[in-house]
């Protein structure tokens, strides 16, 4: 069975997904690049491999790729099922693209937010007529407990604890996590009542390693997709080999 391979480096983690054609087979994360090193002998059937990157981590693995496989790095050359519309393309990261072809191709021809609470928060907005406008970009949880603690003098470095709950902080170090945890959560559910003023029918869809967390604090109806990212790379990939 000849298969498709994605890859999706991004801030934090590796994102990897084998592909028969549009059928997702295997989807797995990963730490670090030797981790995903090992695991690439484990592919012996691929024909065509899509990298994404939002940093210099994969180097090392396209070189290996490319002795094997048809290895394709995504760029702003890259062809899409959809229409770029953002004013800064050369800084447009591709992973918010991917994740916005990903959604396409749930909801075609419909207003779609995809929101990825990974690193950053990224909202990624994709219009009824196919057209990638843009979104925001605020900052994760983590990313927000740890810039407390380094632009303030006194407060702590609080660990993330996706099973907190709490409205009213009791102490500093639950403060911090509410204002961290139920504060992103409540960004989140705005901003989604903002797009739903504003774009008729919206259909909303949440991926990133704090989806699930944020998931549950949300009210507003939405689709939640940890595979969205890599669906894309894979769709866009297919679109690039049709071409």
């Amino acid at each position: 069975m000849a298969m498709n391979l994605v890859l999706d480096f991004g801030n934090t983690r590796i994102k990897l997904g084998l592909f028969n054609k549009d059928s997702l087979i295997q989807s797995k994360f990963y730490n670090s690049v030797n981790e995903l090193l090992i695991d690439l002998n484990l592919f012996p059937k691929l024909i065509h491999c899509f990298i994404c990157s939002v940093s210099s981590q994969h180097e090392l693995v396209l070189e290996q790729l490319k002795k094997i496989t048809n290895t394709i790095l995504f760029d702003v050359d890259s062809n899409l099922p959809i229409q770029n519309f953002y004013k800064s393309i050369n800084t447009l990261g591709y992973d918010r693209i991917a994740a916005s072809v990903g959604s396409f191709c749930l909801y075609p021809n419909q207003n779609v937010l995809t929101i990825d609470a990974g690193t950053c928060i990224k909202y990624n907005f994709v219009n009824s007529h196919n057209q990638f406008l843009g979104g925001a970009i605020s900052p994760g949880i983590a990313m927000r407990l740890k810039s407390m603690q380094e632009n303030t003098a006194a407060l702590p470095l609080v660990d993330i604890d996706l099973n907190y709950n709490q409205l009213v902080g009791e102490n500093t170090n639950q403060s911090l996590l509410t204002g961290a945890l139920i504060g992103s959560a409540c960004e989140i559910e705005q901003m989604i009542n903002l797009y739903n003023l504003n774009y008729e029918n919206l259909q909303v869809v949440l991926t990133g390693g704090d989806a699930d967390y944020l998931s549950k604090q949300l009210k507003n109806r939405f689709f939640n997709s940890p595979t969205i990212v890599i669906q894309g790379l894979n769709n866009i990939l297919n679109y690039n080999i049709e071409k």
